[in-house]
């Protein structure tokens, strides 16, 4: 790995879980529209994460990536990050509440509520900041551990 490949892996963590706690934000502050621009009740969005494709132009470096080409190939496969592929919409229905003054009630007199389980995101925004962090923790020490290892030259 060169000597910057963690600090990439954790900074491409740290662009998907900023994206995920954007999505979660969205989601809470949309908890109660019951009318989008697609019509009907608003549907809680999710980011799908995919592991990062190894870049023999961008990864290990060129002498290292042609050494990795042999016996240990799965070596190359590992800590190369993540990243958003893209944010899918969850199409449960959400909950029926009956409400025949409300402005979108059907013909029965309910509305359809948003999916958005208030709680269930806010354990997913806890997660994802306490992840973003871990990241955060991981670049600090590979910062200190190169500057370590420039300090031995000295």
């Amino acid at each position: 790995m060169s000597m910057f490949g963690g600090i990439d892996t954790s900074a491409s963590a740290l662009t998907a879980e900023r994206l995920r706690m954007d999505v979660i934000s969205n989601n809470l502050a949309n908890a109660n529209t019951t009318r989008t621009l697609e019509g009907g009740a608003y549907h809680r969005r999710y980011v799908v994460f995919q592991p990062r494709e190894y870049d023999e132009q961008k990864g290990f470096g060129f002498f290292m990536a042609h050494a990795l080409r042999g016996k240990n190939r799965k070596s190359r496969d590992r800590g190369n990050g993540v990243r958003a592929v893209r944010i899918e919409e969850d199409r449960r229905q959400g909950p029926l509440v009956y409400d025949p003054g409300h402005p979108d009630a059907n013909a029965e007199g309910y509305v359809e509520r948003p999916n958005v389980n208030a709680v269930a995101e806010m354990v997913d925004l806890i997660t994802a900041s306490r992840a973003y962090e871990a990241n955060v923790t991981a670049i600090n020490a590979a910062k200190a551990m190169t500057n370590q290892a420039l300090e031995i030259g000295r």
